[in-house]
């Protein structure tokens, strides 16, 4: 089935974001900077944490697997989106198409449990800072991500064989700016009533899942800094959940916006930005939203600027 798809289906045309050459200019201009910020912010932060022992603990291991996900997410999209700005045909490859499709789920999966685990991982340290140390020692949080990777690489890859064993033989034009598994579902003209269950299905558990572990967490945690007598210890407390709340916020108010409000509410263009939203500028914000809300991380760069002074002079 798979080599008869690619026999009549060798490439894709991507719709892209808009046919104006002026405001592609603009747009590859604007993508470009936001992907070089992102590149750099998730990596600089990921060096930061590895250089630093004060930041070994496991809420930094996990920010800084946060920001892996993050760089490797924007980067199964953002270079090819570039590309196209330049391109008079914004053509990609039937296996191009599917390996982006199976990044793009394996880092959302991947994502959006970790966004729960770092629920979690606020939830021990408040609710139970004694047993911190045992509760989420070095070992379990290292098989934590491990499990979290095999995962969303499983999900990833059985979404996109479903996808791509269905016949695609009219139309080549995914409308839009990726190869995204909505809009690929619509162009096949065999049954696509098994992928679209499995969509249904596998996204709306891995959403309600993690976004359920991240209430249930925040709960319990409001309910531990509440009952924190001075004023003092409860902004402190909170203070070491606002950087994770903030991410939460920006990441699920967007899911909650492309797949949950009903579409006649939004265009397939608001969609589309949206989409830029998700995939180009969280990616971007994730680690200076770390960095600016939080003194753990503004001390250990003081740190390192100082030492870097130390060695200039």
């Amino acid at each position: 089935m798979a080599k008869s798809n690619h026999s009549a289906m060798p490439e894709f045309i991507l719709s892209g974001l808009t046919d104006n050459p002026e405001l592609q200019a603009i747009l590859f201009g604007i993508f470009l900077v936001i992907y070089f910020a992102s590149v750099l912010g998730n990596l600089c932060l990921i060096a930061l944490i590895q250089i630093s022992p004060q930041l070994h603990t496991p809420m930094y291991f996990f920010l800084s697997h946060l920001a892996f996900v993050d760089f490797s997410f924007t980067s199964s999209v953002t270079p090819n989106t570039l590309a196209n700005f330049l391109r008079e045909v914004k053509s990609i490859t039937f296996y191009a198409c599917a390996i982006q499709v199976c990044c793009f789920i394996t880092f959302v999966v991947c994502e959006q449990y970790l966004l729960a685990i770092m629920a979690y991982d606020r939830y021990v340290a408040i609710c139970s800072p004694l047993l911190y140390v045992i509760l989420m020692p070095r070992k379990l949080c290292k098989q934590i991500m491990a499990g979290t990777y095999v995962y969303g690489f499983t999900v990833g890859l059985a979404q996109t064989v479903a996808t791509f064993h269905l016949s695609f033989c009219d139309s080549n034009m995914v409308n839009h700016f990726y190869c995204d598994d909505v809009p690929l579902v619509a162009l096949a003209c065999s049954d696509t009533h098994i992928k679209e269950l499995m969509l249904l299905i596998i996204a709306g558990f891995n959403t309600l899942c993690s976004l359920l572990i991240v209430i249930i967490s925040y709960v319990f945690i409001l309910v531990a800094i509440l009952r924190i007598p001075s004023s003092e210890g409860r902004q402190k407390a909170f203070s070491t959940c606002a950087s994770h709340l903030t991410s939460i916020t920006i990441f699920y108010g967007t899911i909650i916006f492309m797949y949950l409000l009903p579409k006649s509410s939004h265009s397939l263009n608001t969609d589309k930005f949206a989409s830029v939203f998700y995939v180009i500028v969280i990616p971007m914000l994730n680690p200076f939203i770390y960095s600016l809300r939080n003194q753990e991380v503004k001390n250990a760069l003081k740190r390192i600027k100082e030492k870097l002074c130390l060695v200039i002079k």
